[in-house]
């Protein structure tokens, strides 16, 4: 079924299911595997504790992958700290890696810094693809632009907006801000707000790309398809 220009039918293969909270117990975890293996969905997110034991159970579920977050929640782990994580999670199996940016740095002025940063793990991710998390609720127009053009310059496969533990959502307006500024440089991630299928929609419209969502919200908006599909049925 085509709703809004996407074919509900492989809504999964857009959405990132992750549990990356802190109180997160494995029960969820758990949960984030059955929902993605049901659901066809394109990625499994946990905290790095979690991520052998998630491979192993997604091992026999063809289409999904394990990423593996680097630097959650702050981004302020020294460099090298953020590379050895990086090829830690890609040893055990992980072919993606979310990354925050250091969010401080960028703030502080240090640009060169921030973009050596992540082309650190960029390069220890050896063409893995790097979803670079911007943390958009902590900065202005002008330093999401700023952070876009540093990611794509290092060689980011995504610009990812947030990792969901912010004080406010991501917007759609967050995402035509990273379109606009990028072009077709890198994909987009939205994560931290997509709590509604029309949310996810009207970012997609825009030129949203990926979806992150909690195995807490991920349910909801599963049960809204179903609704839709079967009240046009």
């Amino acid at each position: 079924m085509i709703y809004k220009g996407l074919e509900l039918d492989h809504l999964g293969q857009y959405i990132d299911v992750s549990t990356v909270k802190t109180d997160c117990a494995i029960q969820e975890i758990d949960e984030m595997i059955e929902i993605v293996a049901k659901h066809n969905c394109i990625c499994a997110s946990p905290m790095p504790w979690a991520t052998e034991y998630t491979i192993g159970k997604l091992k026999s579920v063809t289409g999904t992958v394990v990423t593996g977050v680097v630097g959650f929640p702050s981004g302020a782990e020294t460099t090298g700290a953020k590379v050895r994580t990086a090829r830690e999670l890609i040893a055990l199996g992980c072919r993606e890696l979310d990354m925050v940016i250091n969010v401080a740095a960028l703030k502080s002025g240090m640009y060169e810094y921030v973009k050596s940063d992540v082309k650190a793990v960029i390069d220890a991710a050896d063409g893995i693809p790097v979803k670079t998390i911007l943390e958009v609720c902590y900065l202005d127009d002008e330093l999401i632009t700023r952070a876009s053009n540093l990611c794509v310059e290092a060689g980011a496969s995504y610009i990812k907006t947030g990792t969901g533990w912010g004080p406010s959502p991501t917007t759609v307006e967050h995402i035509k801000l990273i379109r606009k500024t990028i072009g077709s440089a890198a994909k987009i991630k939205a994560a931290g707000g997509v709590r509604s299928l029309d949310t996810l929609l009207s970012m997609y419209a825009e030129g949203c790309n990926r979806f992150g969502i909690g195995v807490r919200t991920v349910k909801d908006i599963f049960q809204e398809v179903q609704r839709l599909e079967s009240s046009c049925a």
